[in-house]
């Protein structure tokens, strides 16, 4: 399994913008790589191993996939995801917020069910069962975290130095087990969305940074680019995690800090290339999202 994987993690690495991964094998057949990334987009090519499972987990940021069978699926922050080599060889994934840190679990599946930990020996928790369970009738199977798994997943992270592995080495084999007698149904699945959608989506995204001065609605929105009001909205939070307004929102109060801080624009001149008409309004939105007012702030960068 390491050479298999090997070649993945080389993959990995030749993007500029990996800013970190870790990998340590845990057991034989199991590997848990960390990975912090910083960047939009990339192009992930690697044997399509159908005896890989992943496990994936969403620490902080967002990050998507566009599947073998056209449907894209994102994962926000506690939520996790499980789908074989096979299913994501040569794959796109995407970081609609730039920035992604989170975990995988690489399980070889063959030796799982022909050497398994000791304490699993005996449970009924082999390659084939966990294959069967989330592999066999679905290309990925992406779930909501919840009260459980958070109590599973970080726990890989911020232990003492010298008592990490010994951690992850144990909180595997929970994973493992509350894998084992996890039911699935509608409740808890994550929405898949057809690839041709989600690029709506971003088309969209991209229109409203553009313009960033004019004021929006939704059902302009969904009127220009033929999609119901609904499924917009829903789509859109799926994607980058947050309404439109408040994705929007973080932006604008983005752009007005960079704006306050390399250039001699007044501040009613900022609020409006922002969206704002009422410069009062301004102040009070870029208070309540930086802790300062407008001119304080300014006057902090010029020190």
């Amino acid at each position: 399994m390491i050479n298999e994987l090997a070649g993945i993690r080389n993959n990995f690495s030749k993007y500029k913008d990996l800013d970190q991964i870790r990998t340590v094998e845990l057991y034989p057949g199991i590997e848990l790589s960390c990975f912090t990334l910083i960047t939009d987009k990339l192009s992930v090519h690697h044997v399509a191993l159908d005896h890989i499972l992943a496990v994936n987990y969403c620490r902080l940021g967002r990050i998507g996939w566009k599947m073998n069978n056209g449907n894209s699926v994102y994962l926000g922050q506690s939520d996790f995801s499980l789908h074989t080599l096979k299913s994501c060889a040569d794959s796109v994934m995407s970081l609609p917020n730039s920035f992604y840190e989170g975990l995988t679990v690489s399980i070889d599946l063959r030796v799982l069910t022909n050497n398994p930990p000791e304490i699993l020996s005996g449970t009924g928790i082999t390659g084939t069962f966990l294959y069967n369970k989330f592999c066999s009738n679905v290309p990925i199977t992406s779930l909501a975290g919840n009260e459980q798994t958070e109590n599973i997943f970080p726990a890989f992270y911020d232990q003492p130095e010298h008592l990490q592995l010994s951690w992850q080495k144990i909180k595997v084999l929970e994973l493992l087990l509350y894998l084992s007698t996890l039911k699935i149904d509608v409740k808890n699945r994550l929405t898949e969305y057809q690839s041709e959608q989600i690029e709506t989506i971003r088309t969209i995204h991209e229109y409203l940074i553009e313009h960033m001065e004019q004021k929006v609605t939704i059902e302009a929105l969904a009127k220009q680019y033929l999609m119901n009001p609904t499924t917009l909205k829903a789509m859109f939070k799926s994607v980058y995690g947050t309404s439109i307004a408040a994705h929007m929102k973080e932006h604008r109060m983005e752009k007005a800090a960079k704006l306050l801080g390399e250039t001699s624009l007044s501040i009613a001149e900022i609020a409006r290339s922002v969206g704002y008409d009422s410069q009062s309004r301004f102040t009070a939105a870029f208070k309540a999202y930086c802790g300062k007012l407008p001119r304080d702030y300014r006057n902090k960068q010029l020190i």
